[in-house]
């Protein structure tokens, strides 16, 4: 146990607890010939009441009431829509739940997607221990058999997500305590080995998600730079791949003042945190995902206002992203180089905090003046990425929640996405389209490199406040000239507030698509 989680009063926390958590859903895919006898029957139905195919078998069995009940339902046609009926199966009463797919000739991914969504939310809510849900047709999608079953996989079981960290165990058992469902996807066609993969690949995809969410879930007392170290070690130690932690004495001696900076006033002291996959042959360029950890952000001497003060916890995101990616790529054993990075810091006000004024030194030599203390997360970036370097990188993503800007920009469903590198910009912003997590690409332009000019620096780190989550990036990219390299600012889409507060998981589902497609074109590592 770290001592920092000592001096925090946290000695009960143990990250190899929560690191090792799983998925209570079980998930199995059957043939939709071999009809099952579930508590509960989620059936898709188009906006005419025709059933798809795969369910058309469950109708025949039942002597065709299940298309005669959703054809009088009257469920209402907007996609996502839902409807609890009964019906009669031999000598009991079964639940049907009526899922809306909206008109059959508009039917396509994300309107799958919704559709999923919310049908994951009703099965949450139930007690219902074994469920049967048919797929609906791949063929009115334009999609793969394997796409199809991969994202029902992943969004059913990241549906049963509850935050449910062992460190508050005897506080949440009460709510916690319902028992693991059967549910069973079933296809119109022969289960082939590509399609249990896609399963399992959907559930491994869940799990990085609930670590990412637990992580950003936890307290800032709990998780702080020390905690996710320690988190790093535990999630090294499972699937058998080595961790380094930079303590703040190798910082210094890196040059990381930057990073530093941020962290002075704490009593949490910084680190880096590098987690090394090697899933391929040694000579294969590893990807870098590069994850911002402000374990809480108050913002310095520039301090932020007070209201929703709390949802600073969240200002880590970026780096339970990486620990959740990089979940995923261990689970599923892929054949791939990937090297985690995390730059985990605390921002506090204190005596020994930054002042708006002073002038840093970076890892790279660049020198930066501080304008105001609360841009921090590109201080602490800007050093992990010149870090990466010696890493020798095929490309580098780096995720944050970087800015405000951002979420006025684009919202809670959509994370900015900028790029050096054209065809990794194509690369990522497919991935998100084809998951839900999508990501839009801003501009990454020359002109709006003026904004950062300084008369006592090399550069500072605030734009003002036009296009702030642009020159935020263009910051960065100073300190990306040596590798092809894509930002992803998830500010408005890690976490949402509210009586449904808590963090999203994404962008997972995103990074865990890039890498699942570099995973087919990669060579398996020959041991």
């Amino acid at each position: 146990m770290s001592a920092s989680l000592k001096s925090n009063g946290s000695s009960h926390a143990n990250p190899a607890e929560l690191v090792g958590r799983r998925e209570p859903l079980q998930i199995t895919l059957r043939p939709a010939s071999q009809t099952g006898k579930a508590e509960l029957l989620v059936l898709g139905v188009y906006a005419d009441g025709s059933l798809p195919r795969a369910a058309q078998s469950f109708d025949e069995a039942l002597n065709g009431r299940l298309q005669e009940l959703a054809r009088q339902a009257e469920l209402p046609p907007k996609v996502g829509e839902t409807l609890l009926l009964y019906y009669a199966s031999g000598d009991s009463t079964r639940r049907v739940l009526l899922v809306s797919l909206g008109p059959r000739q508009e039917f396509d991914g994300k309107a799958y997607l919704k559709a999923l969504g919310t049908a994951a939310q009703a099965l949450a809510s139930s007690t219902t221990r074994s469920i049967d849900l048919p797929l609906p047709d791949v063929a009115d999608m334009d999609r793969s058999d394997a796409w199809c079953v991969q994202q029902a996989s992943r969004v059913l079981a990241d549906g049963y997500y509850k935050f449910a960290a062992p460190h508050f165990a005897s506080r949440q058992s009460s709510k916690n305590n319902t028992a693991t469902p059967q549910l069973s996807l079933s296809v119109d066609e022969d289960v082939t080995p590509e399609l249990e993969y896609a399963v399992r690949s959907g559930r491994a995809i869940a799990e990085g998600m609930a670590l990412t969410k637990d992580l950003g879930n936890l307290p800032g007392n709990v998780c702080n730079p020390g905690y996710l170290a320690d988190a790093a070690r535990a999630l090294g130690k499972e699937f058998g791949f080595p961790v380094e932690v930079l303590e703040r004495e190798d910082m210094a001696k890196l040059g990381m003042e930057s990073a530093l900076s941020v962290g002075r006033a704490s009593d949490q002291p910084c680190r880096v945190i590098v987690m090394k996959y090697f899933g391929s042959e040694a000579d294969q360029k590893p990807i870098v995902l590069i994850g911002k950890g402000v374990t809480f952000d108050t913002g310095g001497v520039s301090l932020k206002p007070g209201d929703d003060l709390d949802m600073m916890k969240y200002d880590m995101c970026g780096a339970a992203s990486v620990f959740g990616a990089l979940k995923m790529v261990a689970r599923l054993a892929l054949p791939l180089n990937v090297i985690g990075i995390v730059g985990a810091v605390e921002n506090m006000p204190g005596g020994n905090a930054s002042r708006p004024g002073d002038v840093v030194t970076s890892m790279s030599g660049q020198t930066i003046e501080i304008l105001n203390t609360d841009a921090e997360g590109r201080l602490v970036l800007c050093d992990v990425m010149t870090y990466a370097e010696r890493f020798q990188p095929s490309c580098v993503i780096d995720i944050a929640t970087l800015t405000g800007a951002c979420v006025i920009a684009l919202g809670s469903q959509t994370s900015g996405l900028f790029a050096n590198d054209d065809a990794l910009a194509d690369e990522l912003y497919s991935c998100g389209t084809d998951t839900g997590d999508r990501a839009w690409r801003m501009p990454l332009w020359d002109e709006y490199q003026d904004q950062l000019k300084s008369n006592f620096a090399d550069m500072s780190n605030l734009g003002g406040r036009p296009a702030g989550a642009v020159t935020a990036a263009c910051f960065l990219s100073r300190f990306a000239k040596g590798y092809r390299w894509a930002h992803l600012d998830i500010a408005g889409t890690a976490s949402v507030g509210g009586e449904r507060k808590g963090a999203t998981g994404r962008p997972v589902p995103l990074l865990s698509a890039f890498l699942l497609k570099r995973a087919e074109h990669t060579t398996p590592v020959q041991r």
